[in-house]
């Protein structure tokens, strides 16, 4: 999967556009450097429908903030992945995770929605937040990011590595 090519579904790469003219459209947010990653148990996939809260997990799903509403929920992570580039190229710049429970028979599922519009914006800001994943889930997120681009990882900070040790 080419990281740089969107039509695969692959991380992207912003657009490089830096000056903000002041009018119509400023304070916009560019998500063109988001990608959104699911983890499902010890597999991690790029689902870029999780931007829109429309990912294959999530479709068709009944929302609700109150986990007892849920009791035989699946549970996943949403992790928001920021690209960015720096002297070295291109690298995974911010990491956020976010929890979720589904019960797809039921079609109900918990989640909060601040949260995790919240971590979209800590990605966005080159945060590193992976500290309640567990080390199934850990493990699953580094594989991806490393078969999606071994020298993305390799420039990435070493607070991004070690959160994934």
């Amino acid at each position: 999967m080419d990281i740089f090519d969107n039509k695969k579904g692959g991380f992207t790469i912003m657009s490089g556009k830096t000056d903000v003219h002041g009018g119509y459209g400023q304070g916009v947010l560019d998500l063109n450097a988001v990608s959104s990653v699911i983890i499902d148990g010890d597999e991690a996939y790029i689902d870029m429908g999780a931007l829109h809260a429309k990912s294959a997990v999530e479709k068709g799903i009944k929302w609700t903030t109150n986990k007892e509403e849920v009791p035989n929920g699946k549970p996943y992570w949403l992790v928001w992945v920021t690209v960015d580039r720096n002297e070295a190229g291109p690298y995974y710049a911010g990491a956020t995770a976010c929890y979720m429970e589904v019960d797809r028979e039921a079609r109900r599922g918990y989640k909060i929605l601040a949260d995790h519009v919240n971590r979209m914006d800590y990605s966005m800001k080159r945060r590193i937040m992976l500290s309640d994943l567990g080390a199934t889930e850990k493990a699953a997120l580094k594989k991806l990011l490393v078969e999606n681009n071994a020298t993305m990882f390799e420039n990435s900070t070493n607070e991004l590595k070690e959160a994934l040790s």
